[in-house]
């Protein structure tokens, strides 16, 4: 699979880079009580296990989707859309092709946490053949839990 994805013509997804660094943590920070760092944007450029993609439409990076592969098993990291482009279907298109792009590096599973009330998180993932596993009580820095969710590889590839 090459590096950029055309899922629509208004859309595509590529790998980030340096120079979307400030518009990523941008998103980040718009999206989230406690966003990542922009270092810690910038470790994850220099992670070998690590890719960033981003979602270009309308000429803009409307979103962006974090990822590790390690031995079978995909971890999501962090996802988040810009406000202007909130439902219309950028979380489900870089979804898509990190897990497409991941089943052809031997994913097994894919796992991810998300916040316990971001409901608008759960249905996306629960679309995409999430399950949750368990609940980490007290998790997040605020003290919401976190939600662990799995998607079992065997069992999802055929649905999507």
């Amino acid at each position: 699979m090459n590096d950029i994805f055309n899922d629509q013509p208004e859309g595509r997804i590529r790998p980030m880079q340096r120079a979307d660094l400030v518009r990523v943590h941008d998103i980040v920070c718009e999206s989230q009580a406690h966003p990542w760092t922009l270092a810690h944007f910038r470790a994850e450029l220099e992670n070998p296990v690590a890719s960033v993609d981003v979602y270009i439409q309308a000429g803009e990076i409307a979103g962006f989707l974090c990822s590790w592969l390690i031995a079978g098993e995909l971890q999501i990291q962090n996802l988040a859309t810009a406000c202007t482009f909130r439902r219309q279907g950028v979380a489900g298109r870089l979804l898509k092709h990190v897990l497409a792009r991941s089943r052809t590096l031997g994913m097994q599973t894919a796992w991810l946490e998300v916040r316990a009330h971001n409901s608008a998180a759960i249905a996306l993932y629960r679309t995409w053949g999430f399950t949750i596993s368990t609940r980490r009580a007290g998790y997040y820095q605020d003290g919401e839990d976190a939600l662990l969710m799995y998607r079992h590889e065997t069992r999802q590839a055929e649905k999507h």
